[in-house]
């Protein structure tokens, strides 16, 4: 049970900004209980109160859990003054102090979580931690055995100390061949460079695996993050879809933690 302001419980089911929500006070169109009210500051019970807004009733969650197959072109952020966020993606009724836990660069897709659970946010994001985030990426460059076992070392890409060790799975190589100069003697490698990898990290440093690759000779040209945690990315979610975490599965991203 939670007693909380009224103009508080509306600002935070989304109704507007807590300005905004006291003029709708004013204008009589919220009701508690089947009355109308005409006073913003009264204490409403959450659990047991029933509010309603021009005669539709708002739900009121201390926390909201929302999974993002973000698209490109998008930022991770709650405001930006040039481009589309995350947060502009949930279209529907949401807490105003909704944010992407963590973020993806503007042209990464896949799974993004957005909440205002920022105790959860802190843990899933802290170094010590060590949450598994894994992608899959499209390389510029042949992914070898030799690059799966440097990235298990992990890469110096030019921060105070190298990466932590990243586990990389190769799905698909690119390929090698030899052939001849003009004096048709001396043979040179011809590599044609697409490969498909996965890769599991457990940081989050800024174009973290952009530039693991770039300092193996590679270019990353596709990069989508599958899964965080026991979260994995709902494959019905079309890029710029969302749906709300289901009990279930808010317990498996709490459980990765421990």
């Amino acid at each position: 049970m939670a007693v909380i302001r009224l103009d508080k419980f509306l600002a935070d089911a989304g109704a507007g900004t807590r300005s905004a929500v006291k003029a709708l006070v004013r204008q009589g169109r919220v009701t508690i209980n089947d009355k109308f009210v005409k006073k913003s500051d009264i204490k409403v019970d959450t659990d047991r109160d029933i509010i309603c807004l021009d005669g539709k009733e708002l739900t009121y969650n201390e926390y909201e859990y929302f999974m993002l197959n973000k698209p490109k072109g998008v930022v991770s952020a709650t405001t930006d003054a040039k481009d589309k966020t995350v947060v502009e993606l949930i279209t529907e009724n949401k807490r105003r102090d909704l944010f992407p836990i963590g973020r993806l660069d503007k042209d990464t897709e896949g799974l993004l979580i957005l909440s205002n659970d920022g105790k959860l946010a802190n843990v899933l994001l802290s170094p010590n931690k060590h949450v598994d985030k894994r992608y899959f990426a499209i390389i510029d460059g042949i992914v070898s055995e030799d690059t799966v076992n440097a990235f298990n070392e992990g890469i110096d890409i030019g921060d105070d100390k190298p990466t932590l060790p990243a586990r990389l799975i190769i799905r698909k190589a690119g390929t090698e061949e030899a052939s001849k100069t003009e004096d048709n003697i001396d043979k040179i490698k011809i590599l044609h460079g697409i490969s498909e990898i996965e890769i599991i990290i457990t940081e989050g440093r800024y174009h973290q695996i952009k530039r693991m690759f770039e300092a193996v000779g590679m270019k990353v040209t596709y990069l989508k993050r599958l899964s965080m945690g026991n979260i994995k990315l709902d494959e019905g979610l079309k890029p710029g879809e969302y749906r709300r975490l289901t009990e279930e599965e808010i317990n498996l991203l709490k459980n990765s933690l421990d």
